[in-house]
């Protein structure tokens, strides 16, 4: 008998402010049988949560259906103001296989999740990554250019920018949903001890990719005015090409060149054990470092094979 696969999923929301909604949302998660909340986080002026779960791909199914049902009641875009860019009140909503899951598997979970969120919630539906259906939305900031308020204007107008599914018009209070299926990605931001957003944007532009930057690196500065700080911003979407050492010295040094300290590096949700292996022999300068040398990796390994 073939065993279950098992997948997670990382909705962000476009609350980070209102403990209550965010309360319910995770209680509309946990709700449902065979899932289980591995991690929930909020930022004040990204205001902007994520919540990790997993589980059976089909109760990972429901529970994303619910949650989604649960921010277009709770959660009022034509209200929100953040540093962070959105357009839906439940923003992007992606399916991750974990341990042998097949890619094609969350990729038909997003579908049918879609089609479940269009029909049953009144979203209006986006797919990007691997579930993308047009490749001009593979890329996830594509989607979401413009905004709540520049895009809602503009599917009135141009029908290249519409809903793949639900709309033409987005959702009058809850947008639309971004949904797909990717590799896993690291949320990683550092903080400087700045004001400065200039200073943010420019080296968020040295760093990512599009620009010429680190591969598989998307950045943003992002201006933190609770905190009198300034944040650089990324997604790691493949650690194994750039790490997240690589990342970190790479800030660092830019910010040092302007006279500028790290205050804070921070991670949102969670992170694979072998990203954090990998940062640390690169730190520590181990060129013959590997998974084994590390003791519960072994024990691991070998009480598997017994």
């Amino acid at each position: 008998m073939s065993q279950p696969h098992i997948v997670e999923c990382v909705p962000n929301f476009s609350e980070g402010r209102d403990s209550s909604i965010i309360d319910s949302l995770v209680r509309s998660i946990e709700a449902v049988p065979q899932v289980a909340v591995l991690h929930r986080t909020s930022d004040a002026d990204h205001n902007r949560s994520v919540i990790t779960f997993a589980g059976r791909g089909e109760a990972v199914l429901e529970a994303a259906v619910r949650v989604a049902a649960e921010a277009v009641a709770r959660i009022d875009l034509t209200r929100h103001q953040g540093a962070h860019p959105r357009v839906g009140a439940i923003d992007v909503l992606p399916f991750v296989p974990l341990d042998t899951t097949p890619m094609e598997v969350c990729v038909d979970l997003a579908h049918r999740a879609g089609h479940r969120i269009a029909s049953e919630v009144g979203l209006p539906v986006y797919f990007y990554e691997a579930a993308a259906l047009q490749p001009s939305r593979i890329r996830l900031e594509q989607v979401r250019r413009g905004q709540f308020e520049g895009l809602r204007d503009e599917v009135l107008v141009n029908e290249e920018r519409q809903p793949d599914l639900g709309g033409p018009a987005l959702h009058p209070t809850a947008g639309a949903v971004i949904i797909g299926a990717r590799r896993f990605l690291i949320a990683f931001n550092i903080n400087l001890q700045s004001d400065d957003l200039a200073l943010a944007k420019d080296i968020a532009r040295q760093i990512r990719e599009s620009s010429g930057g680190f591969p598989a690196v998307k950045a943003l500065g992002l201006a933190l005015p609770t905190r009198g700080l300034v944040q650089v911003s990324m997604n790691l979407t493949d650690f194994d090409r750039t790490s997240l050492f690589a990342v970190f010295d790479a800030v660092s040094r830019l910010a040092a060149e302007r006279g500028v300290g790290v205050v804070e590096s921070e991670l949102i949700g969670l992170l694979p054990r072998r990203a954090l292996e990998q940062s640390a022999a690169q730190f520590l300068k181990l060129p013959d470092f590997s998974a084994d040398r590390i003791i519960e990796s072994r024990l691991d390994a070998v009480l598997r094979a017994e």
